[in-house]
């Protein structure tokens, strides 16, 4: 009897986990979407103030310090740009952020879809394979859309700061660091 109950506690357990990793993942792809697409706005701000990172007596690049890519992986904060490259920057990211508000809700939407399809009782493989699919073509989209800016934002960019996007991108690569930070498999 004692066997049973154990059984069924840690049955309940692994469902309670599977709920909470879901949310997770869910809560993590959309911060991560919010994110990407607010990134621009966050590098054409500019240097901080006062001892902050780019302002007078601080160091290095605003946002992942000295050479940090940032979320369009892009140096921004070391290519010395002028004000109107960073309004311009401003201004692009917060249209493309209001053009993708439909591409951001299809996502948001697949992920609840798919988290619904993962819980329902009884398993649904095809409803599982259904909805993944579905999430994969919205995160498709996402990615397609922070492309097209990052093509916008570059190019803003004068040539001497697309040799310097180039180069500061080459070392990154050199030193075995991804796009995040992170090392290369």
């Amino acid at each position: 009897m004692a066997a049973i109950v154990k059984c069924v506690r840690w049955s309940a357990d692994a469902d309670n986990v599977e709920v909470v990793m879901t949310r997770f993942r869910t809560l993590t792809a959309g911060v991560l979407v919010l994110g990407l697409m607010t990134g621009g706005v966050a590098f054409a701000q500019g240097p901080g103030g006062p001892g902050r990172p780019g302002g007078p007596g601080g160091r290095g690049a605003r946002f992942g310090g000295p050479g940090g890519p940032g979320e369009l992986g892009l140096p921004l904060g070391q290519l010395n740009l002028s004000d109107t490259q960073r309004q311009q920057i401003r201004d692009l990211t917060e249209k493309r952020l209001q053009e993708s508000e439909s591409v951001q809700t299809r996502l948001r939407t697949a992920l609840e879809a798919r988290r619904q399809a993962i819980e329902a009782i009884p398993l649904n493989e095809g409803a599982i394979r259904a909805t993944t699919a579905d999430l994969v073509a919205a995160e498709t989209d996402v990615a397609i859309e922070q492309a097209h800016l990052r093509a916008d934002v570059l190019a803003l960019l004068t040539p001497e700061q697309l040799d310097q996007v180039k180069k500061l991108e080459a070392e990154r690569n050199a030193h075995g660091q991804g796009r995040r930070g992170r090392p290369q498999q």
